[in-house]
């Protein structure tokens, strides 16, 4: 061999496939509606407080994130020195999996679950083991009959993306007093600030009251800062302290840190997203429905739309349709998911528009 070999199993890998960026055409408006990004965009105190640190950008950042994670500890009433802030949630996720995962272990994630955990698990030797959901929910009995004495992590996003369910808090209760003391325990709580249910918690009070349970979460979503890639997690002390270990002194931004303080402490702003979400995810599941369309009940800021496969009916049909007016969705073939669209909530127009736009498909010969 005249060149550098990959760790066995990295070939293995499927890429990470992120939704359609619609490129502009003249004369036609799109929306991008395949990456559960806010159509509001970030407060506007969060874009004063990165602008405001742009004088300061030769300058390294403060290795612990301490503003940020303070900011987080009053936001949720959280010990700052028992989270840890990264370059989005999947940093972090990353770390984890660096740090609790080695070849001949074993991670398990359900069938829909996000593509970042099975690429985190595969990247450190790992064994990625799939369970079965149930009516595109995590189903706890499944995920305790596929733990093995190899099993070191269970990835468990609530609600869970591209599905938009999730998991009553009795139900992980029950999960996590299932699983062997030694298995990590993975809550990825990203969507969690667009549920409003009675019976659901993000996962922090299963933290506190457990020594191997962390909760990761992101300002991707309803704070609008995907670019800028921040996310963080609450977590037991000695795992907050091995994940430490490993982890860049220097991983977020000076900008992100700041932005992400107003974003957290504008509730006004969170408030707005998440009425706004609210309303539209009830509008968009009835008239989607009312097309002869299924689609599954959803907490998050994005509905999951399942297509017949007859043909000129299909996903990928409509799919093409939606484009061509501009209405750019997202495809799942890559979730196990090829028949379903999962669309983004929008704008009023554009919620409208693809109601329509559906329609308008449903109804051609």
């Amino acid at each position: 061999m005249n060149r550098c070999v990959p760790n066995p199993g990295i070939l293995d890998i499927a890429p990470y496939t992120p939704g359609k960026t619609p490129v502009p055409e003249p004369g036609r408006k799109v929306f991008k509606l395949s990456a559960n990004e806010t159509p509001f965009g970030p407060s506007p105190k969060a874009l004063a407080a990165y602008k405001d640190v742009a004088d300061h950008l030769a300058d390294y950042p403060e290795g612990t994130s301490k503003v940020l994670r303070e900011a987080i500890g009053r936001a949720f009433g959280l010990d700052p020195n028992r989270i840890i802030c990264g370059a989005g949630s999947d940093e972090i996720l990353n770390l984890l999996a660096h740090t609790y995962l080695s070849q001949g272990d074993e991670a398990i994630s359900t069938a829909h679950g996000f593509l970042v955990y099975p690429i985190a698990t595969m990247a450190n030797g790992a064994k990625n083991v799939v369970v079965p959901e149930t009516d595109h929910t995590a189903n706890v009995d499944a995920i305790l009959k596929a733990v093995t004495p190899r099993t070191k992590i269970m990835w468990l996003a609530n609600p869970n993306n591209p599905t938009g369910t999730y998991l009553p808090f009795d139900e992980v209760k029950r999960l996590r007093a299932g699983l062997p003391p030694n298995v990590l325990l993975v809550l990825d709580a990203a969507y969690s600030d667009y549920v409003s249910r009675n019976d659901y918690e993000l996962g922090i009070e299963l933290v506190a009251t457990s020594e191997n349970t962390v909760m990761t979460h992101t300002f991707s979503k309803i704070h609008g800062l995907a670019a800028l890639r921040i996310g963080w997690m609450f977590g037991p002390a000695h795992i907050v302290d091995a994940v430490n270990r490993i982890r860049g002194p220097f991983n977020v931004s000076t900008p992100a840190m700041m932005a992400a303080v107003a974003a957290i402490e504008d509730t006004a702003h969170v408030q707005m997203s998440k009425a706004h979400t609210e309303q539209w995810r009830n509008w968009l599941t009835e008239e989607i429905s009312k097309l002869g369309l299924k689609v599954t009940p959803s907490v998050a800021n994005f509905v999951l739309i399942h297509f017949p496969q007859a043909k000129g009916k299909t996903s990928a049909e409509a799919d093409a349709f939606l484009t061509k007016r501009g209405l750019v969705l997202r495809a799942l073939n890559n979730y196990g998911l090829p028949h379903a669209l999962r669309m983004t909530i929008g704008t009023e127009e554009a919620n409208r528009l693809v109601v329509d736009g559906l329609r308008d498909f449903m109804a051609a010969k």
